[in-house]
């Protein structure tokens, strides 16, 4: 049994900012109500009140609805009008399809003084002979019932004749309200075979299952599927004459209906829950350890191995709107696992990675899921490499600056990796004069100085 909460009522006023006390429309439609109640104390400014497609049995709790102008209530279980007597700006109600037969019923709007709509098309009472002359002579103040106009030519002929139209609507009343009543012995006799059947069900599937049944049975499994396979006829059948037996169309049946769906849907949500904690096992490693590779969410991935930056990235294309919350991932030496909403992505990575210091991130243009995992190797031939071009470079740099100003290639020894001392540097270099490349200059000879002061002693040997 669905009843009005307050945490319902705040969901539906998400107009005014989910507040209740200031709320003046609400709109509570087929959410399987069968009683109105709590609105008139906490929604005392209501004006316009939606409650059509329920299954509310009476009208009751609005009497302190002192603001109320527009009260809809139609295909609802109403079988008279009533309590609407403190709905002082009452202007419109609404009862289409419910099961008023108890026409006289009415009488109780003649103190509200606004109301100007009328809906009663789709009830029990619609089908009495004067039907329609006695709703304009009882309610003065009617501007329009059942959509339909009220001329002033028809109030005059139906106060006329008001005395014996009202006379007959007494009489089929009687005759509605004595049919009513053996209605609803047939339908709680019905209700209570029903239970019965149900218990009859409910024992001899008990001792089907029984252990005493359950011996002299080799294949548990195999029982287990006849079982399933006799409750789904069951069902079949169940369903099949429930839906076949013709019943009259009065609030029990209505109700009895709503409440064997429901059974039905609460049936199958227990199965569907039952499967979904039954998780389906994937089988990710070996009983030999092997790791392999999965792809359950058959989504679209990309492995890169960055030897720059000396680590693996892994774009996994998960679902653009999905949320990270439902994502969780696992990195491992050898392989990672994402679970994308409970189903496993896993592959094995072609060297060992570092689990710690490996990262996940969602691109914010594609979603796509990219996870930075660095070698667990260390590497230095990339930044060797990086040196080599820098160093290739500046050496051409060099060769370039060399040519130009004409000075001659030396050889670079890093002192850090060798110890033994710089010869470079031992033999001056010698002033060159002349312009040009070095090939074409010619090389300077130096004359002697003539000494003056020196005298030529021929008893010292000449120089070699």
């Amino acid at each position: 049994m669905v009843h009005i909460t307050e945490d319902l009522v705040r969901r539906r006023a998400e107009h005014n900012n989910c507040e209740i006390f200031s709320l003046e429309e609400i709109s509570l439609h087929q959410q399987e109500i069968e009683k109105l109640e709590h609105l008139d104390k906490w929604c005392r400014d209501l004006k316009i009140l939606y409650l059509q497609n329920n299954l509310i049995p009476k009208i009751e709790n609005v009497g302190k609805l002192k603001k109320l102008e527009y009260l809809n209530v139609a295909l609802n279980n109403i079988e008279r009008v009533e309590n609407l007597e403190g709905c002082e700006d009452l202007k419109k109600l609404d009862l289409t399809a419910n099961f008023i037969g108890e026409l006289s019923s009415i009488e109780s709007l003649k103190c509200n003084i606004h109301l100007k709509e009328l809906f009663l098309m789709g009830n029990p009472c619609t089908e009495f002979e004067g039907y329609r002359q006695f709703v304009v002579a009882t309610l003065h103040q009617l501007k329009y019932l059942d959509s339909k106009e009220i001329e002033r030519s028809e109030r005059i002929k139906a106060l006329q004749n008001y005395p014996e139209v009202k006379r007959k609507i007494r009489e089929q009343e009687q005759t509605y309200l004595l049919r009513r009543a053996r209605e609803k012995e047939e339908a709680q006799r019905r209700m209570q075979e029903r239970k019965d059947e149900k218990q009859k069900q409910m024992d001899s599937k008990l001792g089907f299952d029984s252990p005493d049944s359950l011996q002299g049975k080799p294949n548990h499994a195999e029982g287990d599927g006849q079982q399933e396979g006799c409750r789904a006829v069951e069902n079949d059948d169940e369903d099949r004459k429930f839906w076949e037996e013709p019943t009259p169309y009065t609030p029990e049946s209505r109700l009895e209906t709503h409440r064997y769906i429901e059974e039905k849907r609460r049936a199958k949500d227990n199965i569907r829950e039952s499967k979904k904690r039954e998780k389906t096992s994937w089988t990710l490693v070996t009983a030999e350890g092997k790791v392999l590779n999965v792809n359950v969410p058959k989504l679209h991935f990309s492995l890169k191995d960055d030897e720059e930056n000396n680590q693996i990235i892994l774009d996994l294309a998960v679902y653009r709107y999905l949320d990270t919350s439902l994502l969780d991932v696992d990195v491992q030496p050898t392989y990672i696992r994402v679970l994308v909403k409970g189903k496993p992505f896993q592959l094995v990575l072609p060297e060992e990675v570092k689990p710690d210091s490996s990262s996940a991130k969602r691109s914010q243009t594609t979603g796509h899921l990219v996870v930075t995992m660095p070698k667990a190797k260390e590497v230095i031939l990339a930044k060797q490499k990086v040196s080599a071009s820098i160093k290739h470079s500046d050496c051409n740099t060099q060769q370039k600056n060399t040519r130009r100003s004409g000075q001659i290639e030396k050889l670079e020894v890093d002192p850090s990796k060798y110890s033994f001392p710089d010869v470079t540097k031992i033999i001056q270099e010698q002033e060159r004069t002349g312009q040009g490349p070095i090939k074409f200059q010619p090389q300077k000879v130096t004359e002697p100085k003539s000494c003056v002061d020196l005298e030529n002693n021929e008893d010292v040997p000449p120089l070699i």
